[in-house]
């Protein structure tokens, strides 16, 4: 038996025990998190920033691609509300055709999911939720596009989807800068009355990537109270070749066998790589913002105490009288140490889209 194959045994043997140990405060498994994803999302034929040619349009970060491969294999485990295309590439544009080219590839294999669950949203669905944010916020440009007759298609499905009628929180996963939901917040903050912009803010969770435009220090800057975790250096432990990881579990041979080859159309356009093309693996730098709530679901850990250890990584609050969280001093370990069972699962996950 292959080493590869005997990893991912031992690693779904440790995954079952993880789904039935209460390793945080959490008793039992969550109920489905209402979710946005909000991506820089470039062309399924994207080409590497790092090779420095190209079109500007398709220039840009492949690992946006690879975890949106990974989300939507996890879909059935969320009340996915929203995938909005935002501002990203060289070329600091937003579309959510990008968006939809993939999930013409999901359209592919979503009736193979839902032979192993029922719950994998259909592709249609998907798309009827799938909206465009503004060009050119990417970087530190964000504030320039925030304010009066800023909205977007994006940020006012964000408020319809907070305005809900379900008292459940709306988890905002944040891959690239986050213009859309902070024109959101601004127009809810400049339309209603105090305590409704209390009651608003109350309903989000907000999980950055970095803080890839301004508008991410506004957010922090202007309300103490709004859930926000900022990972600026834990989403690291999704990267192939982070130190001190297991690097045989997620370089480019790991996803070739279990995610690129013999797969379905899906897994064959996980990118061979993310930024840098010399780098040949998983980055997948933004997937702790959503493997944060997966491993809520299976009862890790509790998604209203980002100190407990998480898929998506530990987090500490410096100020007690904000709540926002940032890095645990552990760091990028925070998210790698679930490697085995992340990635067991992942493949696991991949099998299923196959007749």
């Amino acid at each position: 038996m292959k080493k590869s194959k005997v990893i991912l045994n031992i690693g779904l043997i440790l995954l079952c025990v993880i789904s039935n140990t209460n390793m945080g405060t959490a008793q039992n498994k969550q109920a489905k998190p209402r979710v946005i994803i909000m991506s820089d999302f470039p062309p399924v034929d994207v080409i590497p920033g790092g090779l420095g040619y190209g079109p500007s349009e398709k220039r840009s970060d492949p690992d946006d691609v690879q975890s949106m491969i990974r989300f939507l294999l996890y879909s059935n485990d969320f009340d996915v509300e929203g995938l909005i295309a935002t501002s990203g590439t060289k070329a600091y544009i937003a579309r959510k055709q990008n968006i939809l080219d993939i999930l013409n590839l999901y359209d592919q294999v979503d009736e193979n999911l839902r032979k192993h669950d029922q719950r994998y949203p259909t592709a249609d669905y998907l798309r009827s939720i799938t909206w465009q944010g503004r060009d050119g916020t990417y970087g530190k440009n964000g504030m320039k596009n925030l304010g009066k007759n800023m909205d977007t298609e994006a940020s006012n499905a964000i408020i319809r989807i907070v305005d809900k009628p379900d008292d459940r929180p709306v988890f905002v996963c944040v891959w690239g800068g986050s213009y859309e939901v902070a024109q959101a917040i601004w127009k809810v903050k400049n339309t209603r009355t105090p305590a409704e912009l209390e009651r608003f803010l109350s309903k989000l969770r907000i999980y950055l990537i970095g803080k890839q435009d301004n508008t991410a220090q506004w957010l922090l800057d202007n309300f103490p109270k709004l859930f926000v975790i900022c990972s600026e250096n834990n989403f690291k432990g999704m990267i192939w070749n982070a130190a001190g990881s297991d690097t045989t579990l997620a370089n480019l041979t790991w996803i070739d066998e279990h995610i690129r080859k013999g797969h379905g159309p899906l897994g064959a356009v996980y990118p061979k790589s993310g930024w840098d093309p010399k780098s040949l693996g998983q980055k997948e730098g933004d997937s702790p913002s959503f493997l944060y709530l997966v491993s809520a679901v299976n009862g890790l850990n509790n998604p209203e105490n980002p100190s407990e250890p998480s898929w998506g990584g530990q987090f500490v609050r410096p100020d007690s009288t904000k709540n926002h969280w940032f890095d645990d001093p552990a760091g990028p370990k925070t998210v790698y140490r679930w490697r085995s069972q992340v990635q067991a699962d992942f493949a696991l996950r991949a099998t299923w889209m196959l007749p």
